[in-house]
């Protein structure tokens, strides 16, 4: 990178200053990160982001709350609409392959304060959602030890500070102080993405394939054991019952359902209202299929093999769910769902305990991929915003030898074990949403952008049915993000942490930012050379 005479975008219409696209084709040109992703390896990064949390917990709670044995539309409905996103992710993750998604993104069509609320965002979506997997992850990691290998930690040690911890008859037997086993997990997650992400890749292609075997090997053997009268009625009557004289036809039924979720107002159990409002309870077990799109700038192919990663990963995992959601409900009554285990609690009822241990080790090694792709994706953005020069610079060293930016990694997976043992779970699944809903809305957004300002950039792959798919990504989108934000506890906490963001950035990113003194980030080639244009 290099300064030019040009001189600095100064005052408050300087927050709007865009990055140009050709600015962005040439940092991908020149970036010193190792390219060593190929397709398979991008599929695999997310379909091991994508199947943990919502096959492992979310399956069963949604079902047994909400939707009943409908579960399975639910999946249907909701990965239809994740494929609006999906589809506008790969659109942009070809055409422009770089390491901050939608953060990157945003910058081109938006401007700098957009790209940096967008980089604020996705400190939620990806830091604290691995700190909430690595929670989940040390669950089913004490469950085993304790259940199946006669180890037992001390209860205080496995829980955040003041959490309450039960055993199986619900009883409370200690409290907590810190999560050692989840902190355990993010240090040894860490420690791999210092060391190279081809080698993490590889890691990671090991783990989706045990777990995919797991679930894959649900599926075949719980399928003998299925009950059909557990899949009547397919969706249960209506929890209120509506009052007499309701109309009950289809069409009504959608739009109070719709109403219910734009107002935060609280969704009848069951019946096609609750179907809905299942589907958008389990949006956030697809959330990861665009983790993806933050290896842009280490793929070998990004024009080919980022759409392959992006849109590969989220049909495969959207077939699963609905099959592993089939047989779960088909063995188990859906009522007796609702717990943090409800696969393993289908194989214990049909009584094969080896077989329990199998999904539990499934389950742990699924959990440790997603905490891995998270903290990947998270250090991917810092790094990017680094070289931006909206974050320290010390975020974006690069290691002369690994060529991981080691300093970022190190520092986020700090942030991130400190919040996995002091945070409680429901404490940090209720942070995480906001981010990546606002994040989804963005590409959208983006993707219609830049349609309209550079119809001629080259795009090896193009959103099908525009403008039609990223509207109805933007809408539905917005719809789940009104209902997050309708309800005080996340409204309060979001508005607090986006005014401490927007501080930040007037105290120091503002000031640092590379557009605004005219620099060109262009990798670390010895030879600079002049910014042509400054967005505005």
């Amino acid at each position: 990178m290099a300064n030019v005479a040009l001189g600095p975008n100064r005052g408050l219409s300087g927050i709007f200053r865009k990055k140009t696209v050709e600015q962005i084709h040439s940092e991908t040109q020149h970036s010193e990160l190792k390219r060593s992703l190929g397709a398979l390896n991008l599929v695999l990064l997310g379909i091991g982001c994508i199947i943990g949390t919502g096959i492992f917990v979310l399956t069963g709670h949604a079902a047994a709350e909400w939707a009943g044995p409908a579960i399975m539309i639910s999946f249907v409905i909701t990965g239809t609409l994740c494929a609006f996103v999906a589809l506008c992710y790969a659109e942009l993750a070809s055409a422009l392959p770089v390491s901050g998604s939608a953060y990157s993104y945003s910058y081109a069509s938006m401007g700098e304060i957009v790209a940096w609320v967008m980089g604020v965002l996705m400190l939620l979506e990806y830091g604290l959602a691995a700190a909430t997997v690595a929670v989940g992850w040390s669950g089913y990691f004490v469950s085993l030890l304790g259940d199946n290998m006669g180890i037992h930690i001390p209860a205080a040690l496995t829980a955040a500070w003041g959490v309450p911890v039960t055993n199986a008859t619900g009883a409370v037997i200690a409290t907590g102080i810190v999560n050692l086993p989840a902190i355990f997990i993010v240090g040894c997650v860490t420690a791999l993405l210092v060391l190279g992400v081809s080698e993490s890749a590889t890691v990671n292609n090991i783990i989706v394939a045990i777990k995919l075997t797991v679930v894959i090997a649900f599926i075949a053997i719980g399928s003998r054991f299925v009950h059909p009268s557990n899949w009547h009625p397919l969706v249960p009557a209506q929890i209120p019952a509506p009052p007499p004289g309701t109309p009950m036809d289809i069409p009504h039924q959608i739009g109070r359902a719709l109403w219910d979720v734009l107002t935060g107002a609280k969704s009848s159990r069951y019946g096609l209202t609750g179907v809905i409002h299942g589907a958008a309870v389990i949006f956030f077990a697809y959330v990861g299929f665009e983790a993806v799109s933050t290896a842009g700038a280490e793929s070998k192919n990004p024009g080919k093999d980022m759409p392959i990663g992006i849109i590969g990963a989220l049909v495969i995992c959207t077939v699963l769910y609905i099959a592993t959601s089939a047989v779960l409900v088909g063995i188990v009554p859906y009522q007796s769902l609702d717990n943090p285990a409800p696969i393993a609690t289908a194989v214990d009822q049909i009584g094969m305990p080896w077989f329990a241990v199998l999904v539990k080790i499934g389950a742990i090694c699924g959990l440790s991929s997603v905490t891995l792709v998270l903290l990947y994706g998270q250090t991917r953005v810092f790094y990017t915003m680094a070289r931006d020069g909206l974050l320290p610079p010390i975020i974006a060293k690069v290691h002369p030898v690994l060529k991981t930016p080691w300093i970022n990694t190190i520092i986020v997976g700090c942030f991130t074990a400190t919040c996995a043992g002091f945070l409680g779970l429901d404490t940090l699944s209720d942070v995480t949403n906001v981010g990546s809903l606002a994040a989804f809305a963005i590409v959208c957004i983006t993707v219609i952008y830049l349609r309209v300002t550079h119809p001629n950039m080259p795009r090896p792959f193009r959103t099908p049915l525009f403008p039609i798919t990223p509207i109805l990504g933007v809408i539905m989108c917005g719809i789940l993000l009104m209902s997050l934000m309708a309800v005080p506890k996340t409204r309060n906490f979001f508005l607090i942490y986006l005014s401490v963001g927007f501080v930040i950035y007037f105290l120091y990113g503002m000031w640092h930012s590379n557009l605004r003194k005219g620099v060109w980030v262009d990798g670390h080639e010895p030879e600079p050379y002049e910014l042509p244009h400054v967005g505005d």
